[in-house]
């Protein structure tokens, strides 16, 4: 979950690029990169951005290139955990699948929520300090509704698409999403109809599933065992932060566990849900402070906090000072830098 981890580009991603005409070593370079990444494609988060963002220089237009690589991605290079939603039994069990294995597949994270009649997905980063750039957000929400679109071989529209960065031909996604797209909203999100979840795949194969699922889940089980109960909890506080705050019982649930046996193993690591959340505000305080563009009421509402006087009275508790004067006393420091008190 930190700067560290390792991310593996699955082969179909070079593959695509190529029947686009594009080749992976003009990207690479382009992302001034290695050229070993191709044959060895295993890069840090800050690598696999940088190729992203490479992508979307050649292309030139954002819009276009999320459309181009969507559409040209054969089913046939679908690495294991994307093969698992692409056979799996209707769209709902899909998209259930996609959140779940997407943990494998860092550095993004996908949010699922059904209410009423709509199903919404919304794009997190396991590091929210560090956003992925806008054509790995276009890529990754145009990728669910074309596994729709696939599994079930229907023309399947969403109900509304947003992004928080402006994403070139707004006319061409609406177009290929079917719907209206807002631009510089403080997510990225992608709502569906609910009764699309319950069309079956044609591409079904449960065969194939009773061999890819236990694989799987032993990878993601070995993954998050790996991982303190800490650092799954802040992983998931920061993801739940803004406008809000989570509260034990929804962390609990998203970890499989009951919030007693949540309770017993934070005591068990020396520390608690309190400290925790209180911990987490406090670094996602400093990270965005140092990004001059937020003002302090975006921050304040970005760490969970609707008030900005209480913001206050705890960034005062933090670092003893206030939120303006600490901005500027340390706005030459690379927000990468910065270290907590």
């Amino acid at each position: 979950m930190t700067s560290h981890t390792r991310i593996k580009i699955p082969a179909g991603f070079w593959a695509g690029l190529r029947q686009l005409g594009i080749a992976a070593h003009d990207v690479v370079r382009k992302a001034q990169l290695p050229l070993t990444i191709v044959t060895e494609p295993v890069v840090t988060a800050a690598q696999y951005f940088a190729i992203w963002q490479a992508y979307s220089d050649l292309i030139d237009d954002t819009a276009k290139g999320i459309i181009k690589l969507t559409t040209a991605f054969d089913t046939a290079h679908y690495p294991p955990p994307v093969l698992a939603t692409y056979h799996a039994r209707d769209y709902r069990d899909a998209l259930k699948r996609m959140a779940r294995y997407k943990q494998l597949c860092p550095p993004e994270s996908l949010r699922m929520t059904e209410e009423g009649e709509h199903c919404t997905i919304e794009l997190k980063w396991l590091d929210s300090g560090q956003s992925g750039p806008p054509m790995l957000v276009g890529i990754t929400l145009a990728f669910l509704l074309e596994l729709g679109r696939r599994g079930t071989g229907q023309p399947l529209t969403a109900r509304l698409v947003e992004f928080s960065h402006p994403m070139g031909d707004v006319e061409a996604l609406e177009a290929y999403f079917g719907c209206r797209i807002r631009i510089g909203t403080n997510c990225n999100r992608l709502t569906l109809f609910r009764g699309d979840l319950d069309r079956p795949f044609v591409s079904y194969n449960e065969e194939l599933l009773e061999i890819l699922t236990p694989a799987l889940d032993q990878s993601l089980d070995e993954q998050q065992r790996s991982l303190s109960i800490t650092e799954m909890v802040k992983w998931i506080m920061k993801g739940s932060l803004t406008g809000g705050r989570p509260d034990i019982q929804t962390v609990a649930s998203e970890l499989g566990m009951s919030e007693r046996t949540l309770q017993r193993r934070l005591t068990d690591e020396g520390t608690s849900f309190k400290h925790l959340l209180t911990q987490v505000r406090h670094e996602q305080a400093l990270k965005y402070l140092a990004d001059p563009s937020l003002d302090i009421k975006e921050v304040a509402f970005m760490i969970g906090y609707e008030d900005q006087n209480s913001f206050y009275r705890a960034f005062r508790l933090w670092e003893g000072d206030t939120p303006s004067n600490w901005r500027t006393e340390h706005s030459g420091t690379h927000p990468g830098k910065l270290t907590l008190s």
